[in-house]
């Protein structure tokens, strides 16, 4: 199992129970006790978990985001949040064009008005949802980015698809995150399609993030985009003011 899966596996269980400990975790995964060590104390110092003597706790809610890795589900959260923020997104798109929509389910409500209009893009997309819809309208280009596809998730993960990215002139990526902060930028549960988004972030000309307000100030394990890489910033209206200061000297802002 590779470094990445393991931390995966251990902020999952932590969502299914309270704490775990170095000796279960080194039962279970079956790895030395130093290198479930040195997994807890990334963790801890990244603030996905709070080290303890022997093992860890989970964090608070208000402080991280509860990993839900079924697309299912987290489609259906905040849904009208997201479908504002695709309504705005839309009007950055023109004939023409080449874009990116990652899997994101607020890239989904953006690829339905795409699919009801009449544009002529080419729409490259690692979301098995977002490809499946958007082929059906035949004023369209959908290129589907290769990858391994995993449980309920919809994205195809991995970098396997990477080399078609640099075949194509990217004019726009639209992305979002599990979680937005200040000072750590865009921020992914899953390590392998963090790794995607990061070349589509350096590939494309311009980076807009779509992002609903209750990802606002939370962390997620790992960065794929600093604010300054964004060249907008689209959320919904309910985003506070005091939070809204932290980020209007940083990054192009729409809400």
């Amino acid at each position: 199992m590779y470094t990445n899966q393991r931390r995966e596996k251990i902020l999952s269980l932590l969502q299914e129970q309270e704490s775990v400990s170095v000796n279960d975790l080194t039962d279970l995964l079956g790895v030395s006790k130093a290198t479930i060590r040195s997994d807890l104390n990334y963790l801890g110092n990244n603030n996905m978990l709070i080290r303890t003597h022997g093992g860890a706790t989970r964090t608070k809610e208000d402080d991280t985001l509860r990993i839900d890795k079924n697309y299912d589900i987290r489609k259906q959260k905040n849904i009208d949040k997201k479908a504002e923020i695709a309504k705005k997104a839309f009007h950055f798109i023109n004939d023409g064009e080449c874009v990116i929509l990652d899997a994101s389910s607020t890239c989904y409500e953006l690829a339905k008005l795409i699919h009801q209009s009449d544009l002529k893009i080419t729409v490259l997309t690692n979301g098995l949802r977002t490809a499946s819809l958007l082929k059906e309208n035949l004023n369209l280009t959908v290129i589907l980015i290769g990858g391994v596809v995993k449980g309920t998730s919809n994205a195809v993960e991995g970098t396997l698809g990477m080399e078609i990215l640099k075949k194509v002139n990217i004019d726009t990526l639209f992305t979002s995150s599990y979680a937005i902060s200040a000072t750590e930028g865009l921020s992914d549960f899953n390590l392998y399609e963090v790794e995607l988004k990061k070349k589509m972030v350096e590939l494309a000309s311009q980076t807009i993030a779509l992002i609903d307000s209750s990802k606002f100030e939370k962390k997620s394990i790992a960065t794929f985009a600093t604010l300054n890489q964004l060249t907008w910033l689209i959320t919904d209206g309910q985003l506070i003011e005091s939070v809204k200061d932290h980020y209007d000297s940083k990054v192009s802002f729409l809400n």
